[in-house]
């Protein structure tokens, strides 16, 4: 038996043994635990003539008989009282649809953040142990947290890839370690090396949904010139479209898709006549929002009778407290942001429908996430009308977005919304968004839907859940073992436990007993019905209120007590002390620890051992087609003095475009040619431009220009003077008030002879036109 190879051919597994396999042999099933399934030996032929002997049996590895197509929705940044199915104020027609046909869990849970979510659901593991401590542009050095996903955790698309599926992944990805996302690579942690046969989205985590920089694949695509365009129409069409493509040729074929829209993610972008239909609704404020919440989460049933409504963070004013001009601001930002998330559910229906029309929606297995984590508060007391304001530490101030409101959430904004807001779309609870250490942060609602894999119809399970859950259930539904090899690497186990058991038995006892959270210093443990944490750090503060070692912790008993209302802490604290042993039991098994609570720093690759393209490095010679250069991969230009040198050949009729840009409308910089005249210009995040250019337009022939800026420290984001140069004459000087401190953008790129994107100056523009007349044969940019 050591030579015989198995494999399997349109549902039925024939036994291969040299060259004389009979396909009506019985034969034991595929052994799927080391992937990919290895092939049958080549036989050796010694006869010379083709036609007196018969091939060997195509080899192909089919995915088990039965097997249903799986589709994942992940919305972004959803609380637990957003959508109606979970008693929220935005109407989901198509969650709603879903839940009626199948199932819907009110104690399902997220990390609590993107990142370490996004690899947890596609992993079956924790996130820690998926190297995803947090967010990717703020991993370390240490193990729990480098950001670089290991081979010993492959995700449940490269399985079922191996295991004949098709597989297409479409939205927002943020698992790439920032350090990785340059042409160099390398690309093993990219969608398309990590199971997905498909990949149509951005790489990071958020993008400007009206001008997005998005892959196909690994290849950048050009931004549409449509005006209407809006990247979650897109990445819809091109779902549904791979699906239908995918079903025309390999109808028998089965396909897991990851759907992940960056809604409702700042950039809270939506269209303006989505816009006006909740125009009003929320006049009546965050606290009368909660209130109202609850009502319906308690008339729905999908929290216990009984349930209380947990106090808000001291920090979120009252409303009633507020002034008339921050109530008319606050309200119009929360109808943007319901707008965002009624167009996800609608973009989510036309692809369920997508699955209707192509007969296959009763033999699809749909989980349907709404939130990787609670809502956002990382908007702040007032919000934002440019998100970037917040990764640079500068507060705008409401009478001066409030000039800008018919603008919210247009083409021309990058906006956020208070963090009250965040407050009431996570009702019943405290907390939001980073805060793993309460259901505010990581309680999220979930619907599975089924129809030939669950007789259930319209019911609630309340077992403990969590989204490692998910790899495992599809496991068990595709009728697929947990592999114990991939690609040649052992695989460390499964975290998750599958909610199959679940599908037809609502009083079944809860299989999940025991889930650590840990998001930078906010931490819990949930045990056998009992839940400790600690706040450590709200989302709006830039430092933890206490060492590690002084937080004050919390106990619930979350079987009566839903909304964490009642602390017994001081009542149990054998209890307490109980978990919080576990917790680091878990925590040290998991790589949790040390546990790392630094914010700012952790955006200093240097500061915090994270690999760095750029480190040691003070000069990056670039040239033309040399574009989207993501900010991890370029050399950091803020808060010192910068030396751009530029050698470009003008054409005859003068130059115009772009010759190096960083950035876009949000905040950059770019060295430029403006009908025929040199130029610096620095955009301070869309609230300050400043212009240092020359007076007369460039000869046609070879120039040098160079532009010196002289930084004015210490500290961060000072200001400084630029001097422009052309053939080593001084032609133009000033100063630029202020800087950008943090970071420029989050998908908006460092670019050579054209301006991705959106134009960091609008007279020049961006994408074709914005391109460079001439050739800039060489740029260099040297830091001080």
């Amino acid at each position: 038996m050591r030579g015989m190879r198995w494999i399997v051919g349109c549902g039925a597994v024939v036994a291969l043994c040299g060259s004389s396999a009979r396909a009506d042999e019985a034969a034991p099933v595929l052994d799927r635990t080391v992937l990919p399934v290895e092939a049958p030996r080549r036989p050796v032929y010694t006869e010379l003539d083709v036609r007196k002997v018969k091939p060997p049996p195509h080899f192909r590895v089919d995915a088990p008989a039965g097997a249903p197509n799986v589709l994942i929705v992940l919305l972004d940044d959803v609380g637990f009282a957003t959508a109606s199915t979970f008693g929220g104020p935005v109407a989901t027609p198509t969650l709603d649809r879903l839940a009626k046909g199948g199932l819907s869990y009110n104690h399902f849970h997220t990390t609590a953040l993107c990142s370490p979510t996004r690899a947890a659901l596609k992993s079956g593991r924790n996130h820690h142990m998926a190297n995803m401590g947090f967010i990717t542009e703020m991993a370390t050095g240490f193990p729990g947290n480098t950001g670089q996903i290991p081979a010993s955790v492959a995700p449940v698309a490269e399985m079922l890839r191996l295991n004949g599926y098709s597989t297409g992944a479409f939205g927002k990805w943020h698992e790439t370690a920032a350090w990785e996302t340059s042409v160099s690579g390398p690309f093993n942690r990219w969608p398309t090396r990590q199971g997905f046969d498909k990949f149509y989205g951005f790489i990071g985590g958020e993008t400007n949904q009206w001008a997005p920089y998005i892959f196909d694949g690994v290849t950048p695509v050009e931004l549409s010139g449509d005006p209407k365009y809006h990247f979650l129409t897109d990445m819809t069409d091109k779902a549904t479209a791979w699906m239908r493509y995918q079903k025309a040729i390999t109808p028998e074929k089965p396909f897991f898709m990851y759907y992940a829209p960056g809604a409702t993610h700042a950039p809270h972008h939506v269209p303006a006549d989505r816009i006006a239909r909740w125009k009003g609704k929320f006049d009546q404020g965050w606290d009368k929002l909660r209130e109202e919440s609850l009502a319906r989460q308690l008339a729905l049933g999908v929290v216990p009778p009984g349930t209380k409504l947990a106090p808000k963070p001291a920090a979120i004013k009252d409303w009633a407290a507020l002034s008339d001009d921050e109530r008319k601001l606050f309200a119009h930002q929360a109808e943007v942001y319901a707008a965002f998330m009624e167009m996800a559910d609608d973009e989510v229906g036309r692809l369920i429908r997508t699955i209707e029309d192509l007969g296959v929606l009763d033999d699809t297995l749909v989980f349907y996430v709404v939130g990787d984590n609670g809502s956002s508060a990382e908007g702040g007391e007032n919000g934002m009308f440019n998100e970037y304001t917040y990764f640079n530490g500068v507060p705008e101030r409401v009478e001066d977005m409030l000039k800008v409101l018919d603008r919210w959430g247009g083409p021309m904004t990058y906006p956020h919304m208070a963090a009250g807001w965040a407050v009431a779309f996570d009702a019943p609870f405290t907390w939001t968004k980073q805060v793993a250490s309460n259901f505010g942060g990581t309680r999220n609602g979930l619907v599975v839907h089924w129809p030939k894999g669950m007789k259930a119809r319209g019911e609630l399970r309340t077992q403990f859940s969590h989204v490692v859950d998910v790899a495992p259930t599809i496991l068990e539904a595709a009728k697929l073992p947990e592999p114990r090899m991939v690609n040649g690497v052992p695989q460390v186990p499964m975290d998750g436990k599958s909610l199959v058991y679940t599908f037809d038995a609502a009083k079944a006892p809860e299989r999940h007993t025991t889930q650590y959270f840990e998001i930078a210093g906010n931490r819990a443990i949930y045990h056998d019905g009992w839940f400790a944490g600690t706040i450590h750090r709200a989302p709006w503060e830039r430092t933890p209120r206490v060492p590690l070692l002084e937080d004050v912790w919390e106990l619930y008993d979350v079987r009566n007590d839903f909304s964490l209302v009642n602390d017994l802490a001081a009542a149990k604290p054998e209890k307490l002390k109980e978990l919080q042993a576990l917790f680091l039991k878990e925590a040290e098994r998991n790589h949790v620890l040390p546990i790392d609570d630094r914010t700012m720093e952790r955006t200093i690759a240097s500061a915090v051992d994270r690999p760095d393209l750029m480190a040691g490095r003070t000069s990056l010679t670039l040239g033309d087609g040399m574009t989207g250069m993501l900010e991890n991969v370029f050399l950091n230009v803020k808060n010192r003095s910068v030396t751009l040198t530029a050698d470009v050949e003008v054409p005859e009729g003068g130059g115009n475009g772009a010759i190096l840009v960083q950035g876009g409308r949000f905040g950059g910089w770019a060295l430029y040619v403006k009908d025929g005249v040199p130029g610096y210009h620095y955009n301070f995040l869309g609230l300050q431009q400043t212009a240092v250019a020359g007076t007369k337009a460039l000869s046609a022939g070879a120039h040098r220009i160079r532009m010196e800026f002289a930084y004015e420290g210490p500290g961060p984001g000072k200001g400084g003077t630029a001097t422009l140069f052309v053939d080593g004459e001084k032609v133009a000087e000033g100063k630029i008030p202020h800087t950008q401190a943090g970071m420029f953008s989050a998908d908006e790129t460092a670019d050579v002879g054209i301006d991705l994107g959106t134009p960091v100056v609008e007279a020049i523009g961006a994408e074709a036109a914005s391109r460079f007349t001439g050739k800039v044969a060489k740029v260099v940019v040297e830091v001080k």
